[in-house]
């Protein structure tokens, strides 16, 4: 999940959960807003450690080290009592009144939990074990970067503060409205540069719902009456119902892989449902064989014998994508050590090759990422270039 999600997700929490208050009050700091602040700083924390690869030559940190001991469950007691030290500590120096260096360790416990289950959800992979195992469990629920659970994280937060007080209602409801909705329309936008379109329908239903949430409640004030905490509740709740209907898609886009897979009686090595953008709609059903990859696309809205049909009914469409014969280059390039840390990270890798004048290509991708058109190599793709001489001449991530 991307860092501002997470950040948002953690005030989210605070304000439900924990009874914070609002991050930017115009009151002075309080227990309550160290609370909000805390939570939010907890939930980012993990992703400290892209500073590492920031100031490293090494680009395979991603694999190695980019979640790992930070989004460690082994490691998260001991981060998240330095962190409430540090705050007690910094707060006392600002004359703050704020929670017991237990309570506080404890909100920042769940503010680095939430952004462990967070990653968990995504198909990148987490070592929660870390440092004493590095393996990378995924749940594969939700893409990494999902506007809709983003909204539903920060929306209630909004309505909130719309709703805080009766002066200036309905310029703040409008205004708020305004400013979403051209986030709405932006999120579109984006959606279609990474070639993961939302249909206009899609943005015009999710423009009158916001209108409905932001303008409905300032109908007779009632709004104002519901309470900051019951705002942001609702919220939280809305976010858990979220990902349980993730839930209840991926395991219907597993069953229809795995019947698949039946089907074309594949020799399965590792099978998969990976969520693709622009939403819970789109699945990329992934199954490794011994010579190759095949993967099928799931599309619940747009299939009507998946949405209303039997349950298990297979995909009618899927595409192969084979492994490159064994030669002395891939054979070489394997036994390299960024290649084999490659191959330890992909679940789903494929192994081509290909000449370039005199000289030979090896390409290593791992395709449970997107691979949303076919004449670009899909993300994570590692190519090594061998000279005529059999030497490797340069190695490292495609980039074009």
């Amino acid at each position: 999940m991307d860092t501002i999600t997470h950040g948002i997700a953690g005030a989210l929490i605070g304000k439900a959960v924990f009874h914070g208050d609002d991050m930017f009050a115009l009151r002075p700091m309080n227990r309550e807003r160290i609370v909000t602040w805390s939570l939010m700083l907890g939930a980012i924390f993990p992703d400290s450690d892209v500073f590492r690869e920031m100031f490293s030559r090494n680009e395979l940190l991603i694999l190695t080290w980019h979640r790992s001991i930070t989004h460690s469950l082994v490691c998260l007691p001991a981060f998240a009592l330095l962190l409430a030290a540090v705050t007690r500590s910094f707060a006392g120096w600002r004359k703050w009144e704020t929670p017991s260096v237990a309570a506080l360790a404890g909100i920042y416990a769940a503010g680095i939990l939430s952004h462990i289950l967070l990653d968990l959800v995504t198909s990148f992979g987490t070592m929660i074990w870390s440092p004493l195992k590095w393996s990378r469990p995924a749940w594969d629920l939700i893409f990494i970067v999902d506007f809709t659970l983003t909204a539903l994280f920060l929306v209630p937060q909004i309505l909130a503060w719309v709703y805080a007080k009766r002066q200036g209602l309905e310029r703040r409801a409008l205004g708020s409205w305004l400013v979403v909705s051209v986030g709405a329309i932006a999120v579109r936008v984006i959606a279609r540069v990474v070639e993961a379109p939302i249909a206009v329908r899609a943005s015009l239903v999710t423009i009158v719902i916001l209108a409905a949430l932001f303008l409905l409640p300032a109908v007779r004030f009632w709004g104002v009456h519901v309470s900051r905490a019951s705002w942001n509740l609702a919220g939280f709740v809305a976010a858990l119902g979220y990902v349980a209907l993730a839930v209840l898609f991926h395991q219907a886009a597993l069953a229809r892989v795995h019947k698949f897979a039946s089907l074309e009686q594949l020799d399965v090595q590792t099978i998969g449902a990976l969520p693709m953008p622009p939403s819970l709609w789109h699945w990329d059903g992934l199954v490794r064989a011994p010579h190759g990859v095949y993967e099928t696309r799931i599309n619940f809205g747009e299939d009507a014998q998946a949405a209303s049909g039997p349950p298990g009914a297979q995909p009618l469409e899927y595409r192969f994508y084979p492994d490159a014969r064994a030669n002395s280059y891939i054979e070489t390039a394997k036994r390299l050590p960024e290649v084999q840390t490659v191959l330890w990270f992909a679940r789903f890798p494929v192994t081509s090759f290909h000449k370039d004048g005199s000289e030979g290509v090896v390409e290593i991708s791992d395709l449970r990422f997107p691979h949303l058109r076919p004449d670009r190599p899909a993300a994570f793709t590692y190519r090594v270039r061998f000279s005529a001489a059999g030497e490797v001449v340069s190695r490292g991530w495609v980039k074009d």
